[in-house]
This record gives structure tokens, sequence and C-alpha cells, in this order.
């Protein structure tokens, strides 16, 4: 009987331990971090960023890279964030930029420059 209590007491315990790391970040939890950013098809080419997000008072900050150079090409001026998605607006080039990242999964993000040109996230670990 000792035996079958402490069986049902490691299971307990292990389903609790289970369900505390089921919990999948979200928000500024979830886009805290490197992201690199791939954006084909833009009149500059098919472009790489390195998008650089810091988590401070639950929002983010931070600032976009070239991936190849590692070059810094803009800091971020704001980002509006929800459980899944995040827009990043900065300015580069003379251009007021916005870039909208969509949860994919826990390591991978889709979404858009500008609305127009696609582009595809993969976290940088």
């Amino acid at each position: 009987m000792k035996k079958l209590s402490l069986f049902f007491c490691g299971l307990v315990f292990l389903l609790m331990t289970l369900q505390v790391n089921a919990q999948a970040k979200k928000g500024a939890d979830y886009f805290e971090g490197k992201w690199r950013v791939s954006i084909p098809g833009t009149p500059l080419g098919d472009l790489v960023r390195l998008i650089v997000l810091e988590k401070k008072d639950n929002t983010l900050s931070g600032l976009v890279r070239d991936d190849a150079t590692g070059a810094e090409l803009a800091p971020i001026s704001k980002v509006d964030v929800n459980d899944n998605e995040a827009t990043i607006y900065y300015t580069a080039n003379g251009i007021d930029a916005n870039l909208v990242l969509t949860k994919k999964d826990e390591d991978h993000t889709t979404g858009s420059l500008l609305g127009e040109y696609p582009a595809k996230g993969t976290r940088v670990k």
C-alpha cells in the first residue's frame, strides 16, 4: 500500500511539472531576443536583418542590424506587442518602416515589411 501511495504522489508531481513546462511564452516574453528575418523581393533586393529586442518593464526596445555585416542600421523607435504578434517601427534609408512578426511556433515567425513584402523570422540562439 505504501508503494502505491508513493507511486501516485510521484505521478501527480510529474504531471504538475509537465504542466508548468507546457506553458508557451507569449507577448514580450516570446519576442525578446535576437531574430534573423528574411525579406525577399524588396527594391533593395533580398534582405536579411537581425532584429535585436530587449525587454524592459514588459515593453520591448532594440535595434535593427544587417545580418551579413553586423552593422547597426536603425534603432527601433517603438514596438507594439500582443500575445502572438509584434509590430516593430524604425526608420531606415529615410523610410519609416514597420515590420510585423506573427508567432508561427516557438522559434519561427511569419509577417511582412510595410504590409507589402513577406518576412520570415528565425530565433537566433
